[in-house]
Order: structure tokens, then C-alpha cells, then sequence
């Protein structure tokens, strides 16, 4: 038996246990994501054991490897090849897994140009709560039919079912990159965005940080020569500023206490959270210890989004308000997958 295959057999053997015992079960690879949740609850299932890059064909634009690969070796292959993953997904921690990548769903500052995690999983091979081993997707874009299983993983947090090994599409790295600074007020910072966005420029990331607004140009050299000349701004080559927006190194994230994450219409106004630190083009606020959850949610209602407490959540306390009709969804969603409740129990949800 393959080393592979023993580890396999190990995960099913933990599954079936856990149902038999009527157990739950905690998916982990390098824990760098343990700060986001209600609560971690089961058995530990580690996944690192299980690693590797199984197919990569960079003409295909296509890499598919183990749920336990190091999300930096994933990005040293790719850097390789002059690829990237178009969704700069963050780390948080030095022991990322390509699987808890998948899985969180967190993607970075290019989110707002290219997409999000889900929008690259072409296919998932997964184990269910029955230890059975399933293929969802597919490795090429033409194959990828059905029930799109293998992108409702993303962002599931290891509640589905325990993530294999993943298919993503890759994209090309910009031939060049160049970051513009504007020394702007909230107000102003949060209009340039809304125009930005709106102008055919190769934008591929905005951050207002309270004290100057980010405007980060990929593309051709002739396509973000153009750009820059026309939109203005003090022009830097810095890199090191989207890996601390990231990563949440920047200052802005040193504070301590509870952060909460507002995904809303980018034309909302900015008044009520004066203090925010500012993505996607206006579509994300970052807010720090400013009111309850309840109240954030409130807000959010009246511009078609949705609060989160990313970090910082009270043991057992709830970290999303979902509106009835969609927490049905969600539930219905769950016992599909997992009818017994093994997998990630209250790590999303209060009630399941």
C-alpha cells in the first residue's frame, strides 16, 4: 500500500469512528486560520501528511494538488512559471495549506479585479461523512458540469467534508506592477475609488488606510504606463505594502480586540465608520471594536451586505447575523452533506 493510500485509509478509519461514537470531527492543516469561527470543536484530523503537487501543466493554466501542500510551495511552483493564484489568497501564518486556502475562502487585495477562491476551483476529490471518496468537477473549465459541489467548499471551513486534494485555474503574472499614492480624506479616498473602478484602467487593487489611498496598476508595461499618467499620484514599485494589507500586518490590523469585516455596496457612505480601513474598491471595511455585531449587521441590511467578525470573536458567540431564509439554506445545505453533524461543528454557526 502507497503511502498515500495509508493516509487515506487513515482519514476514513478517523470518520467512521467519529460516526460510529457519534463524534465531531476538526479539519486542520497548518492552523493559520484558527482565529475565524465560533468555535473549534471534535477530534483533530491533520491533513499536512498528505502533500504534494499532483498535476500542473502551466500551458493548461491548471494545478491540482493535495489538500496538505503548503500554500508557499504552491506559490513557489507557480512563481516558477511566471504564473500566479489570481486571488491572492493570504496566509495568516507560515504554515498555510493549500487545503485550508480552499477551504477558508479568503482571498486578497486582487479579489475586486480577477474574483474570488470559488470562482478558480474547477474540481475537489473529497471524503464524506460516510469516509466515501468523491470527485466533484473536473480539471479543465469545459468538464466542470453539475452540481457545483467542489466550489460550495469554498469558504465551508472543513463543515462539508474533508477536501483531498483541489483543481484550481492559474492565471499569468502581470508583466508589471506599479502602486499609486494619493493623500486623500476618507471621503475623497472613497470617491476615487467608485471612479476608479469605473475607468478602463488595469486596476487590480484599492486600499484607503486612513491616511493615503492605494491604488495598485498590473498589466503590460505600455497598459500601466498609460493608466498612471492618466489617473496621477505619487508612483512606487513597493510590494511589501498588499503583502501587509494581506496578511494583516499593516498597522492598522496591531490593535487589539474585535475586527469586523462589512462586504457592502462600494457607494455606501462612509461617515458611520470614519475610522475603517477601506478594500475592493470601496466594497470591504475593515472596523475595529466599533459597536455589536447586531448593529454592524443593521447598517450592512441597507446596502445589500453583510457584517462578519473576522477575528477577536468571544468563545461560543455568533459571528454572522444571516437572515432566517438563508440560514435554512445553509442547514439544508449541511445535512445534505452531513446529515450526522461530524464535520465542523460550530465553527460557522451557533446552531450547527
Amino acid at each position: 500500500m502507497s503511502s498515500d493510500a495509508a493516509v487515506i485509509n487513515e482519514f476514513k478509519s478517523q470518520i467512521t469512528d467519529a460516526k460510529q461514537r457519534s463524534a465531531c470531527i476538526r479539519i486542520r492543516g497548518g492552523g493559520s486560520k484558527d482565529f475565524h469561527g465560533v468555535s473549534l470543536e471534535g477530534d483533530l484530523i491533520e491533513t499536512k501528511d498528505f502533500s504534494g503537487v499532483t498535476e500542473y501543466e502551466p500551458t493548461e493554466l491548471v494545478l491540482t494538488a493535495r489538500s496538505g501542500t503548503p500554500l508557499k510551495d504552491i506559490e513557489r511552483t507557480l512563481e516558477e512559471n511566471n504564473q500566479i493564484l489570481p486571488f491572492e489568497p493570504p496566509h495568516m501564518g507560515s504554515e498555510a495549506t493549500f487545503g485550508g486556502c480552499i477551504a477558508s475562502g479568503f482571498s486578497g487585495p486582487r479579489r475586486a479585479s480577477q474574483g474570488a477562491v470559488r470562482d478558480f476551483v474547477l474540481g475537489a476529490r473529497i471524503l464524506n461523512a460516510d469516509a466515501d471518496d468523491l470527485q466533484f468537477g473536473g480539471k479543465v473549465m469545459k468538464n466542470v458540469a453539475g452540481f457545483d459541489v467542489s466550489r460550495l467548499l469554498a469558504g465551508s471551513f472543513g463543515t462539508l467534508g474533508l477536501i483531498l486534494e483541489s483543481s484550481i485555474k492559474v492565471l499569468p503574472k502581470p508583466e508589471v506592477e506599479r502602486t499609486v499614492f494619493f493623500e486623500l480624506d476618507h471621503r475623497s479616498a472613497l470617491d476615487k475609488m467608485n471612479t476608479l473602478a469605473g475607468t478602463p484602467i488595469p486596476l487590480s487593487a484599492t486600499c484607503f488606510d486612513g491616511n493615503r489611498l492605494a491604488v495598485r496598476l498590473s498589466g503590460s508595461e505600455i497598459g500601466v504606463t498609460a493608466a498612471r499618467k492618466k489617473i496621477g499620484g505619487e508612483t512606487t514599485e513597493e510590494s511589501s505594502y498588499w503583502e501587509s494589507i494581506k496578511e494583516q500586518t499593516h498597522p492598522f490590523f496591531e490593535a487589539e480586540g474585535c475586527l469586523y469585516r462589512l462586504s457592502i455596496n462600494p457607494t455606501a457612505p462612509i461617515d458611520q465608520y470614519d475610522d475603517a480601513l477601506i478594500e475592493w474598491n470601496g466594497s470591504t471595511r475593515w472596523i475595529w471594536n466599533n459597536g455589536t455585531l447586531s448593529e454592524h449587521q443593521e447598517f450592512a441590511n441597507q446596502y445589500g451586505g453583510y457584517a462578519t467578525v473576522f477575528r477577536g470573536n468571544r468563545l461560543g458567540e455568533p459571528i454572522n447575523m444571516m437572515s432566517p431564509a438563508l440560514q435554512k439554506l445553509q442547514q439544508k445545505i449541511k445535512i445534505s452533506m452531513d446529515p450526522d453533524g461530524i464535520f465542523g461543528k460550530k465553527r460557522l454557526f451557533t446552531e450547527f
